[in-house]
């Protein structure tokens, strides 16, 4: 007789270890299929890299094509404009020759005829069968080789030959020839190089010298001839006669080559004399000046002593720049968690920014400005805080004030280092000098300075504590013997 195997019973135990061992092969499992998909997903991302890559490099070459062939255009069209200047010219001169034979002509046959001479009557020549109405021989048009060597030898392409493909050329020359390129291109174009002459040098120099020194320091710069407008304008100070030298030893080594290999006949960026005496630097103002300042008369016929009084308060007191000042508005002025703050900032509407994004920043109010009554130019429905400030012809608002400036400064017999950007000096050295314990990336806040300190980080300027912090900086500023009031409008 057989006996069925009996079964075990099982266990809480037995079922609780089932149970975790069936999680843990569920978890083995969805690692397998998570890793699965991570590589699946890792190779995608790969692929697509690789395609944008490729797409990238497809772009880049399509950009290098397409600029060498709007290079070509250019020289082309400029070939083709001398080619037919000189066409219209020869032209013109072969046209009134024929003319004078033509008149000569016909007096011959009169004078025969009057003579009673027995010759063959020469026959009288009318416009209509006389040479004047053959058809004039063009010029042969410039060929294709003509056109190639044309475009060969514009200036960026001798440049590009001769001294930014050299390797033996420091990185210095290099970048400083690119430079000063920039400037030549931007002012007179990509002129073939037998085209410059010394006229051509000679503006060049005098453009030069009329550059303002920080035009290139600048993401937001003007052109390079508005620029010059500017600096002329505001009484800027402008580049060095060194600097001038050294763009014209750039151009000249250039063009020492090019005499060498004899495509062009001379040099005309040689032999020229630069004025490389040492520039009056800007220094502070002194107590005494400053004084000397507040019991100065103001004379301008537009510009009324109210804002003349307003900005020199402003500019003393905050470090502002000129055209900073020039173009502060109504709703500049802003109240940050309790703190009366100037908001220099860009004007989309007025065409106007700052010199640079450091430039945008909070600067709060001293509470001697407002003592003095700065708040007082503001006006409902009035845009700027100073309106009676003329825009120039440049589109640069405040350059008279400027000039009136200038003008006031040598009734005083003020020194040449001191202008009005020495007011920003000024506050500079006396922020800098204190014995508070101010940071200095507050200190370049405050002036819109690229901030030295970038590991201590970028401030919050909703946050009432740096707020605060900025309007310690401010109130550290006095000038005890500076009391110019602002007449009440």
């Amino acid at each position: 007789m057989t006996t069925k195997p009996t079964s075990k019973a099982l266990t809480a135990t037995d079922i609780i270890r089932f149970y975790e061992q069936f999680v843990k092969d569920w978890e083995n499992y969805h690692n397998v299929r998570l890793k699965e998909e991570e590589a699946k997903h890792e190779v995608e991302m790969a692929q697509q890299a690789l395609q944008t890559k490729a797409y990238m490099q497809q772009v880049d070459n399509f950009l290098d094509v397409i600029a060498e062939h709007f290079e070509q255009t250019d020289a082309f069209l400029t070939a083709l404009r001398q080619t037919q200047a000189l066409h219209t010219a020869v032209t013109q001169t072969r046209e009134g020759m024929l003319r004078e034979e033509i008149a000569g002509l016909r007096k011959l046959v009169v004078d025969i005829k009057a003579s009673g001479s027995t010759l063959t009557t020469v026959p009288a020549l009318s416009d209509e069968e006389g040479p004047e109405s053959e058809p004039l021989q063009a010029l042969p048009s410039p060929t294709k080789e003509n056109r190639k060597k044309a475009k060969a030898q514009t200036i960026s392409a001798m440049a590009q030959r001769f001294v930014l493909n050299d390797a033996s050329k420091s990185a210095d020359t290099i970048k400083g020839t690119k430079t000063t390129l920039d400037l030549f291109i931007e002012a007179f174009g990509d002129l073939p190089v037998n085209q410059v002459s010394g006229t051509t040098a000679g503006d060049f120099h005098d453009l030069l010298l009329g550059l303002p020194a920080t035009h290139g320091k600048s993401k937001n710069r003007l052109p390079i001839r508005k620029a010059v407008e500017a600096a002329k304008e505001q009484g800027l100070e402008t580049v060095s006669g060194k600097t001038v030298k050294n763009h014209f030893s750039r151009l000249s080594s250039l063009w020492s080559v090019l005499v060498q290999r004899e495509i062009v006949a001379k040099n005309p960026w040689a032999q020229w004399s630069f004025n490389t005496a040492k520039k009056t630097e800007r220094r502070c103002w002194t107590d005494e000046e400053l004084a000397l300042l507040t019991q100065a008369h103001w004379e301008h016929r537009g510009i009324s002593r109210r804002t003349y009084a307003g900005m020199v308060n402003v500019a003393l007191y905050t470090g502002l720049r000129l055209g900073e000042i020039c173009n502060l508005r109504g709703q500049d002025i802003e109240n940050i968690q309790g703190v009366a703050c100037f908001h220099v900032r860009p004007h989309p509407e007025d065409g106007w920014s700052p010199k640079s994004a450091a430039g945008t920043r909070l600067v709060p109010i001293h509470s001697q400005l407002i003592k003095a009554g700065i708040m007082s130019f503001l006006k409902p429905d009035q845009h700027f805080l100073f309106p009676d400030l003329p825009t120039s012809s440049g589109g640069v608002r405040g350059a008279a004030f400027g000039q009136a400036f200038s003008k006031l400064k040598t009734k005083l017999d003020l020194p040449a280092e001191i202008t009005f950007h020495s007011f920003r000096h000024t506050v500079s050295t006396k922020l800098r000098n204190q014995n508070a314990n101010f940071r200095e990336l507050w200190i370049d806040r405050v002036l819109g300075h690229e901030a030295s300190h970038r590991s201590q980080g970028t401030m919050n300027y909703t946050s009432s504590i740096d707020v605060q912090n900025l309007k310690n900086v401010i109130e550290a500023l006095e000038f005890p013997t500076f009391q110019l009031d602002i007449p009440e409008s």
